[in-house]
């Protein structure tokens, strides 16, 4: 692949690659929803981003109005929430495995699985006005992902609080408790600084560096969403308010809870 060329083949994402540079930009408007053909198509790029010696950052962001407003909801029904958890937690290990650094520039909504996305990015810059959380506690769900490694980010209380609540809070919050890097203006701008600053770095240097700094937090993630996704399928999805929840959004209804 030459210095500046395009993955082909692709309807969900709009990706490039620039020198050492690939940018991965979420196109499903529009709310840049992540279904499962996303999925597939994410860890399509990102398998043959690790077959590229020559990237050393990935740059995530999200066409139009907002970065992504989550996971579809309608792939957590019961015959499709297996499928569906395994290729997304497929993505997550696979960027947590990277030896690339890893980018996100959120704007307008970051919900739900585009949160969890972008949470285990490296570098997180964020619009102030952007809308960050993890609703899924609204639709008798929680998120995975985020139960394993939310804590680590911005403390057992906030993290608590943000999960069991559902509550949305500004990308300037965001920043301040942890879940981003910093809150900006212009998160465009911002990344481009910050691959500058990277590029001028030894890519062998930035590659082992960053497998040491997460040699330990890996460890403990690994355990975290295995527990978690067992008892995603073992226990949550034995309850009736878990599937009372999802029916009751795709029916635009307010949900019934009987606790069971």
């Amino acid at each position: 692949m030459n210095a500046a060329s395009t993955i082909s083949g692709l309807g969900r994402l709009t990706t490039s690659i620039a020198g050492s540079v690939a940018r991965i930009e979420l196109r499903h408007p529009p709310l840049n929803i992540i279904d499962v053909p996303m999925m597939e198509e994410l860890a399509q790029v990102l398998s043959q981003i690790e077959s590229m010696p020559d990237i050393a950052v990935i740059v995530f962001r999200g066409e139009g109005t907002t970065f992504s407003a989550g996971v579809d909801v309608a792939a957590h029904t019961p015959d499709k929430v297996e499928e569906m958890l395994a290729k997304f937690h497929g993505i997550i290990r696979a960027l947590v495995a990277t030896k690339r650094v890893t980018i996100a520039a959120i704007h307008g909504h970051c919900l739900g699985g585009g949160a969890e996305l972008a949470m285990v990015c490296d570098i997180v810059y964020t619009r102030k006005d952007a809308q960050w959380g993890f609703p899924e506690i609204k639709l008798g769900c929680y998120p995975p992902v985020a139960c394993a490694a939310l804590a680590a980010l911005v403390g057992q209380k906030r993290a608590a609080e943000l999960i069991l609540t559902g509550s949305t809070i500004s990308g300037r919050e965001a920043a301040q408790i942890g879940l981003a890097t910093d809150s900006v203006d212009d998160p465009e701008t911002a990344v481009q600084e910050c691959v500058g600053k990277l590029l001028q770095l030894s890519p062998a240097a930035l590659s082992v560096t960053k497998k040491a700094f997460y040699a330990w937090d890996s460890i403990h993630f690994d355990k975290g969403l295995a527990r978690a996704e067992k008892t995603y399928f073992d226990d949550l999805m034995k309850t009736s308010d878990a599937h009372e929840g999802i029916r009751a959004f795709m029916e635009k209804r307010p949900p019934k809870w009987t606790g069971r």
